[in-house]
This record gives C-alpha cells, sequence and structure tokens, in this order.
C-alpha cells in the first residue's frame, strides 16, 4: 500500500525478497512528490534496496508473516527515509568493512557500506532495526 496524499509517503511490504521490486515505483513516487533532481535518483534507489533488502532478508529471515516499514519525509533541504523491520537487530558497529583485504573476495556485505556512501546520513535505532537515512537536495 502507497499513500501520496499526505506526508509522508509510506509503503508497507511482507518480507518476501520478491518484493524488493516496489523499491523503485516507491522512489519514483519520491522524486516525482518532493521534485528531486535525477541526478540523485540513482544513490536513493541504490541505497534504498540495499537498506530494505537487508531489512526483508536478515532483519525479518525473509519471514512472510513480518513486515517491512518505509516511511519518508522531506524538509529543510533533505529527504528524509525510515525503514523499520520486526527483527531482532544487529549490531551496525560490527559490521565488516568490504574495503578490507581480507573481505574483499566476500560475496556479502557491502549493502551497508553503499548505504553510507551514496546517502548523507545513515543512523540505526531499536538495536538496528530501525534504520534512518537521509539525502541532502
Amino acid at each position: 500500500m502507497i499513500s501520496i496524499d499526505d506526508q509522508p509517503i509510506c509503503i508497507e511490504l511482507d518480507s518476501n525478497p520478491d518484493n524488493v521490486k516496489e523499491i523503485q515505483p516507491y522512489v519514483d513516487l519520491i522524486v516525482q512528490k518532493y521534485q528531486i533532481k535525477s541526478d540523485l535518483y540513482g544513490n536513493i534507489l541504490i541505497t534504498l534496496t540495499e537498506a530494505i533488502t537487508n531489512a526483508i532478508v536478515h532483519g525479518n529471515q525473509a519471514d512472510q508473516s513480518k513486515k517491512v516499514f518505509v516511511n519518508s519525509r522531506f524538509g529543510h533541504n533533505l529527504i528524509s527515509v525510515q525503514i523499520i523491520d520486526e527483527g531482532e537487530g544487529f549490531d551496525y558497529e560490527d559490521v565488516p568493512d568490504p574495503t578490507d583485504p581480507m573481505n574483499i573476495l566476500t560475496l556479502n556485505g557491502r549493502g551497508v557500506f553503499l548505504m553510507h556512501q551514496l546517502s548523507d546520513s545513515v543512523e540505526y535505532s531499536n538495536n538496528g532495526s530501525t534504520v534512518v537515512i537521509q539525502f541532502k537536495l
């Protein structure tokens, strides 16, 4: 369910990995409603895809009875997107650095790194089950 009549723009997803495809139409709505410049589109799309994939696969363990909630708000020349999963969270300070030579060949573990590189701010709360990502406009 997507709401664009009121701020924030919200989407609620079942924790099925196939639902990650719902992120692009959501980002399209954000870009349209908030009149975001096209040069930020890719950063927002990749960052939210990574965050929501993590919430579905790692946070909720792809348990389709659990939900992922996404809310975006615009204000003070930035867009803020909150992603909440129903999992137990994770230690976001203990995520291995994918640029470390010991991890360079590891196939997983780049999502959190990309989120930090492509956005202006990433903040975790609720033991890591809530993340707020901000993009300056």
